[in-house]
């Protein structure tokens, strides 16, 4: 097991009423030690019957030690997206939270079919450690890229065509809830859901550009050049 090395992130205290706080209500109290992410090598089962080796979960422990009271605080740039290491933690921790099944279940066609209540208990539970200055619209957006993701990485992993329905719906992944696995198992293998499936297939190959930046985002790349350049850098 990996871990990577630490970095220090901005640790704010914040009010009771901090959402109507403003940012010098908001106490800097230390630069907290906390890793941005803990990757795990894990194994799992292809289509074919085989296994291969990737990314397991991200695990941030140290984040659940801060105080109640202690929040960390990610800062955006001018585009308002997040920078720093503080948004590389937000990250990590919104890997967590998309794969909740009780809070984002993969049971829903897509993100869109997701109720807002679920939406908005995300973001509420967020917010009990992040201080944001990107907005819930941004936070909901990159939970939806991150749910489809891990809906499409299940469906790779757990979900093989060539054997019986039955046999797909007990095949279920670690940590899944049964009946919301067996209700997205009956989705994907109707025709409905394999139309679906080819018109999302269509849509990724028509894609030009694709993110090249690791685990690293855009705006943080943005956001290290400009400091090095001195000069602004637009979108990516």
């Amino acid at each position: 097991m990996h871990r990577r090395r630490l970095r220090d992130l901005s640790i704010v205290q914040n009010t009771p009423n901090s959402e109507e706080a403003n940012s010098e209500q908001q106490t800097v109290i230390e630069s907290l030690n906390v890793p941005e992410t803990l990757d795990e090598s894990a194994e799992f089962q292809t289509e074919s019957g085989g296994t291969c080796r990737g990314r397991g979960r991200t695990l941030l422990k140290d984040l659940y030690n801060l105080n109640l009271i202690e929040h960390v605080k990610v800062s955006r740039n001018s585009h308002g997206q997040p920078v720093g290491s503080e948004a590389r933690l937000l990250a990590g921790y919104l890997g967590i939270i998309e794969r909740n099944a009780n809070m984002l279940p993969i049971k829903y066609k897509s993100w869109h079919h997701m109720p807002d209540s679920n939406k908005n208990q995300a973001v509420d539970n967020i917010k009990e450690r992040f201080v944001l200055e990107v907005s819930d619209n941004y936070i909901k957006k990159a939970l939806g890229k991150k749910w489809r993701d891990h809906k499409s990485t299940l469906k790779k992993q757990y979900f093989n065509k060539d054997i019986s329905l039955k046999e797909k719906l007990r095949n279920v992944p670690p940590g899944m809830l049964r009946y919301q696995w067996k209700d997205a198992v009956r989705f994907w293998n109707s025709k409905k859901g394999e139309d679906y499936e080819r018109v999302g297939t269509s849509s990724r190959q028509k894609q030009k550009f694709m993110h090249t930046a690791r685990s690293r985002s855009f705006s943080s790349v943005a956001e290290a050049e400009e400091v090095s350049s001195g000069q602004k850098v637009g979108r990516l």
